[in-house]
């Protein structure tokens, strides 16, 4: 038997790990947010994850940097960039860079979910 699938989440405003967190737990995933990116960045040298989210415009590391050191370093690691600064070419770098998928904010909490869900392989027990 698995254990649960683990989901990694970055994003500098708060409330937005506020509200991703309890819905992902809900649908059985176990997950860790966090609101500063170095401290994602010595995360994934710990840890195993199976999807990691992130911001794109943060101080310090951006996203971009997250995803070309999980890229590196957790290349098992599915990584969906999310951004208020939506434009053709930074989701052209994003997807360039090794993102699975990138979405602009804002977005539908059900959507980001049943991606995570699929990109798993389905709903945890």
């Amino acid at each position: 038997m698995k254990g649960k699938r683990r989901v990694l989440i970055l994003d500098d405003e708060p409330i937005v790990c506020e509200r991703l967190k309890p819905a992902l737990e809900k649908s059985g995933f176990e997950v860790e947010t966090f609101t500063e990116s170095q401290k994602v960045i010595d995360r994934l040298m710990e840890e195993k994850f199976d999807v990691l989210v992130t911001d794109l415009k943060m101080q310090g590391p951006d996203g971009i940097d997250v995803l070309r050191f999980a890229r590196e370093h957790a290349p098992a690691t599915k990584v969906i960039i999310i951004t208020g600064f939506a434009t053709v070419d930074t989701a052209r770098e994003a997807m360039k860079s090794g993102a699975v998928e990138f979405i602009p904010k804002p977005f539908k909490i059900t959507q980001l979910r049943d991606l995570i869900v699929e990109l798993t392989g389905g709903r945890q027990g």
